[in-house]
């Protein structure tokens, strides 16, 4: 019994061209994909293949395919009718993918094999020829594929855990007031890592430790002001913004981010492992308290465990008093009260949610005005949807620095919000709202700093509902800076010849290879 490949007509029963798909997992595997290929070309040579085009993931997970936007343009090409090859070459199952599923990696050769192109796996024992004995062992390796991943995602959880419990910090940076001391295996002092920077070898371990001075005078002033004085978090953030206090990378402080400190365990000493799980890539799940891995006096604290506690227990208290019709009420009495309202009258006043609370549970701001029987004026709306992207924007650069660091790069905000990625290139950010001019038409407008010190501009196009990011458009600011018209159509060469990215993860690692590409 055998299976036949289906081979598509007009194609020759010995194909002769091929592409061929090289993936890594981890950014220090600099040199594998290089080593597949070499093992790929002398398989190709032996077969009188000529290898046409290269598909290829670096740095990615094999466990799925949504992030590895070079199995996805491989299997587009494939279902296209449009490539120009007749097989793939891979250097084995493992590479094709680990998937968890093993009937998700069988679908993707399938896809392949039904439009009569052929998958070869160049360093395994076998040929992918069909019969029965090749799929038995391919389903084989696709099982160890699989299990590699689940038996390493183990080891890392045990590996993390017992770092954890050992008073060590597993990684990424620990919050405002706190940074990351370096120690060799024998716990001398190396150095205090700044923010970006990674330990020099494996067996390095890292400690928490005390920030500068005055980072740590404004922790101790947010629990007071919060706990002492029954500031709402809007209202500590206003003063501390008032003040030119920065957050550790340079931005504005907002309730969310005073929020996120008075809720940081770290603050009292304690190192927390285990709060959620994301393993082998599926859905993340909170974890209960009793599953959480916790190291309690890792190192000196902040501030006094007691204050941490009454924080804690003011803040459950303010978000079980309100409903959302209380605070609504609260909201309409103050805008009797003062004739009118906006974000520094909210944050002035007391017993009432910061406006960064109202727009988490209303959606806006501005929303949340008309609920409680107030019209905005024309002004407060703009002010309430600039004041959004702003925010957008704001977290957006927050998440392009730590991908871009993650992947190996360097990137950080500069003091004029500008994006600094390799010490070389400046980035400044925009969007593209829709704009409904009839019920069938969309067009996008054009929000930008065209006189930003920059070289490149970043600009995000948002959906016809203005909800989400669909795209990312980078281009140079000069030609951003030349154009007149501020509602463009998609075709308009500056998005038609700007490079144009469909995901966060791709974007970043553009940014985290810029060394490389300049250096070639």
């Amino acid at each position: 019994m055998s299976y036949e490949i289906p081979i598509a007509s007009g194609r020759s029963m010995l194909p002769t061209r091929a592409a061929q798909y090289v993936r890594m997992s981890r950014d220090s595997q600099r040199y594998s994909t290089a080593n597949q290929a070499e093992v790929i070309a002398t398989y190709a040579r032996d077969r009188n293949i000529t290898i046409v085009c290269t598909y290829a993931d670096e740095g990615l997970s094999g466990l799925a395919i949504h992030w590895r936007d070079g199995l996805k343009a491989l299997i587009a090409d494939v279902e296209s009718g449009h490539a120009e090859f007749d097989c793939v070459l891979v250097y084995d199952v493992t590479r094709w993918g680990r998937f968890q599923n093993l009937d998700e990696s069988a679908y993707y050769e399938f896809m392949c094999q039904r439009a009569g192109i052929t998958v070869h796996y160049c360093a395994d024992e076998f040929e992918n020829d069909g019969s029965l004995a090749s799929f038995m062992l391919k389903n084989n390796k696709r099982f160890n594929a699989a299990d590699f991943s689940r038996q390493l995602s183990k080891k890392v959880f045990l590996g993390q855990s017992r770092v954890t419990r050992m008073g060590f910090w597993r990684g990424g940076m620990p919050g405002y007031g706190l940074r990351r001391q370096l120690l060799d295996e024998t716990g001398v002092v190396r150095t205090t890592l700044e923010y970006g920077q990674k330990k020099y070898l494996q067996t390095d371990r890292i400690k928490i430790i005390h920030g500068p001075d005055r980072e740590v005078e404004t922790v101790r002033r947010i629990f007071t002001s919060f706990v002492s004085e029954g500031k709402y978090l809007g209202e500590i953030a206003s003063e501390l913004n008032a003040e030119q206090i920065r957050t550790t990378r340079g931005l504005r402080w907002n309730g969310e981010t005073v929020g996120k400190i008075l809720g940081n365990e770290a603050y009292i000493g304690s190192l927390i492992y285990n709060r959620s799980s994301y393993k082998l890539k599926q859905r993340r799940v909170v974890n209960p308290r009793d599953m959480w891995i916790r190291h309690d006096k890792a190192f000196p604290p902040v501030i006094a465990p007691e204050l941490f506690t009454k924080a804690q227990e003011m803040m459950r208290t303010r978000r079980q008093q309100r409903t959302d019709q209380e605070a609504i009420d609260r909201l309409a009495a103050l805008g009797r009260e003062k004739g009118h309202l906006t974000t520094a009258i909210i944050a002035a006043a007391d017993d009432i949610l910061s406006a960064e609370s109202y727009r988490r549970r209303f959606g806006s701001l501005v929303a949340a005005y008309e609920l409680a029987g107030y019209q905005p004026e024309p002004r407060q709306r703009l002010a309430e949807t600039a004041d959004k992207y702003r925010t957008l924007l704001a977290r957006l650069a927050e998440k392009i620095v730590e991908q871009v660091n993650r992947l190996g790069g360097r990137a950080m905000i500069g003091p004029d919000r500008l994006l600094c990625v390799n010490d070389e290139c400046r980035i400044s950010l925009g969007s593209a709202r829709a704009v409904n001019y009839f019920s069938d038409r969309v067009r996008w407008r054009i929000h930008a700093d065209r006189k930003a010190n920059s070289d490149l501009s970043l600009i995000v196009r948002m959906d016809a509902s203005n909800t989400e990011i669909v795209a990312y458009y980078l281009l140079p600011s000069s030609d951003l800076a030349e154009t007149k018209v501020r509602v463009l159509r998609l075709s308009n060469p500056v998005f038609a010849q700007a490079c144009r990215y469909d995901g966060l993860e791709a974007l970043c690692r553009v940014c985290a290879g810029w060394d490389e590409r300049s250096s070639a």
